[in-house]
């Protein structure tokens, strides 16, 4: 958006380190315990739940590990649209709304800003290969595949939608 005869400098949001740096901690911890469950051969449920956390809890912390290493910003809001490290490059015209969603897994939950795009199925043409992978899971779950975790932006999800109506001012915003 232009004010002023001067365009909106980019907002930029880096990643959420110390928070990241816990879930990387998570994982390994999980990752211990898988190997524990492994070695204890207690009982065939132990010996599978620790086959399975190990190579899970394993990629999981594989990825962490590549996020911190990588020095990009999470999250770049400007004129033309929305740049995030995991789900790539929007324009303004892709969205056609934004909106905060949680996810509640037993007392837990977790908050994502949705995309809602005009045509997601050209989104996923163009997708990194891990959202075109959790696509369908994200559709069973009553998601779009444009979701952006919150927690590991340095700021609330309502911040991130303030200022994307700052350099998009007609974004419509769905409650």
């Amino acid at each position: 958006m232009i004010r002023n005869g001067v365009p909106l400098p980019p907002t930029v949001y880096p990643l959420a380190k110390r928070r990241v740096w816990a879930m990387l901690a998570g994982s390994l911890v999980f990752v211990a315990l898988g190997i524990v469950f492994l070695v204890a051969h207690s009982t065939v449920k132990v010996t599978l739940a620790g086959a399975l956390a190990v190579p899970f809890f394993g990629f999981c912390s594989v990825i962490i590990i590549q996020r911190l290493l990588r020095d990009r910003p999470e999250l770049v809001l400007d004129d033309a649209g929305v740049d995030h490290v995991r789900l790539g490059r929007f324009g303004w015209d892709e969205i056609a709304a934004v909106r905060i969603r949680e996810q509640r897994v037993r007392s837990t939950s977790q908050w994502f800003i949705e995309l809602v795009l005009h045509d997601p199925d050209a989104y996923l043409a163009r997708a990194p290969k891990l959202v075109r992978s959790t696509a369908s899971m994200n559709a069973r779950l009553g998601f779009g595949p444009a979701n952006m975790a919150t927690n590991t932006l340095p700021v609330p999800p309502e911040a991130v939608l303030d200022a994307m109506r700052r350099h998009c001012p007609g974004l419509a915003v769905q409650h």
